[in-house]
């Protein structure tokens, strides 16, 4: 009942600021007089479809796992496809509503590599691809300036100006990843890179459940050189769970980001996000798990065995974007968490680093489309290895054995724009010590993408 209170007390705070907000747009001088919003301003319909198939040919390996990235040729193929739709309340207020399908699979049912190769893959492939609501959110923006500037229109924001200084509230189904740890170089499998660790900070075990959506609430203040973020998530139940935990006295995620952006270099725009997180989930323990094995206690070590409700998991993240010229960027992120207690929602992965850059075709005549590289590398802690050593699983890894080294992966993708929402994508990524493992390896992954969008267009009156 006390999660139950706390979340009615989200949703009235929400609905307070937004009833302010519209006390506040009524009596303001800037919006006296103002002509009720278009057509083409209030409803947003927009539609994507991203198929990715990926080919690995045969590698070495001393040994296979249950969970490992299989030393067999294997090709396979995966799709998401999502309806976006919103819908602006008032002029400051909006519901957003996203619904999706994902199907087919990933190369060795997405198991074996912490960095996998491939972002869309749901990693429960029972799931199927029946239709299911990813998203479905209320967004307020609370004006704290009369000064507006432009804004770019999209499925997570409908308004084409938004003031400077502001408040935004969000309060529904989302993805963490929405709004913490973006990059505009490394964040979208659909049209830049496909690896999870490019795309994400690899040791940020964001909450989500298995498809990569939660609920939770979402404070964003916005000033003019920076922006800072607070979410509060719910978990899921067990480990890459399906199900989440809807009491936060027992489980919860709290991520707190700042966003600034420096005058580093002259006309060359410039961002740095820092970012924190604490995950509370019934999580097991390494430790325990290696110390029962090793008692005797456990046949084989067994991290759901020594689970315990209020664990803790905190990390931080660094993510730097740089524009080097026009059309050329770059881009690094670290991440780091404890590594104690059983990786829970993302991957298996206590710290990461990648870099990469993104060169636009402008300079061969094609500005639309894109060519990127970047390096990645990934470590477990000390518990974390020992327990893969003698034999335990995680979620994603498992070989039965470990010969530990960090896991290592290159890769890069040349886009090309083929008419309007229409693109077609080539990828190869090269992987060093798949699941941290010096005794399996190194695997090459080719893909291909290919990847539509577009938006309904609505008239203006």
């Amino acid at each position: 009942m006390a999660a139950d209170r706390t979340l009615l007390e989200w949703l009235a705070l929400l609905w307070l600021c937004a009833a302010g907000s519209l006390f506040a747009q009524s009596d303001s001088p800037a919006n006296s007089g103002s002509e009720p919003l278009s057509l083409s301003e209030r409803f947003w319909v927009s539609g994507q479809a991203n198929f990715i198939t990926q080919y690995n040919p045969s590698f070495p390996a001393r040994y296979s796992g249950p969970n490992s990235f299989g030393p067999a040729s294997d090709t396979e193929t995966s799709r998401v496809l999502t309806l976006f739709t919103g819908v602006r309340l008032a002029k400051n207020t909006e519901v957003l509503f996203n619904v999706e399908t994902a199907g087919g699979g990933g190369l060795s049912l997405a198991l074996g590599i912490a960095a996998f190769p491939n972002l869309d893959v749901v990693r429960n492939p029972t799931l199927g691809s029946t239709p299911y609501i990813a998203r479905a959110m209320v967004h307020q923006v609370i004006p704290l300036s009369a000064q507006y500037d432009d804004a770019v229109r999209g499925p997570l924001g409908l308004a084409s100006k938004l003031p400077v200084r502001r408040l935004e509230l969000r309060f529904g189904k989302l993805s963490t990843v929405d709004f913490f740890d973006l990059n505009g170089v490394g964040n979208d499998s659909h049209l830049q890179f496909m690896n999870w660790a490019a795309d994400n900070n690899a040791a940020f075990d964001y909450a989500a459940d298995t498809r990569g959506y939660t609920y939770g609430l979402l404070a964003e203040y916005y000033d003019r050189s920076f922006v800072l973020r607070y979410g509060e998530m719910l978990m899921p139940k067990v480990a890459n769970g399906l199900d989440l935990e809807w009491s936060i006295t027992r489980a919860r995620a709290r991520n707190v980001e700042l966003e600034f952006h420096p005058n580093l270099f002259r006309n060359r725009a410039s961002t740095i996000r820092l970012l924190s997180f604490t995950n509370v989930a019934n999580m097991g323990s390494y430790r325990e798990a290696i110390h029962a094995y090793l008692a005797g206690k456990d046949a084989t070590p067994d991290i759901t065995a020594h689970r315990r409700q209020g664990r803790l998991k905190s990390g931080v993240g660094v993510n730097l974007e740089q524009t080097l010229k026009d059309g050329w960027r770059a881009y690094a992120r670290f991440s780091w968490n404890d590594g104690h207690n059983e990786s829970f929602a993302y991957t298996e992965a206590d710290q990461a680093f990648s870099v990469g850059s993104d060169l636009r075709g402008s300079q061969w005549r094609r500005p639309q489309d894109k060519l990127g590289s970047a390096f990645l590398a990934d470590a477990i802690s000390g518990d974390h290895r020992t327990y893969l050593a003698l034999g335990g699983l995680g979620f994603i890894l498992g070989d039965g054995g470990l010969n530990y080294g960090r896991e290592k992966i290159w890769e890069s993708y040349y886009n090309l724009h083929v008419w309007r929402g229409a693109y077609l994508g080539g990828d190869v990524q090269r992987v060093w010590n798949p699941g941290y493992n010096r005794d399996r390896g190194p695997a090459t992954v080719f893909s291909f993408r290919f990847h539509i969008e577009d938006a309904v267009p609505f008239g203006s009156h």
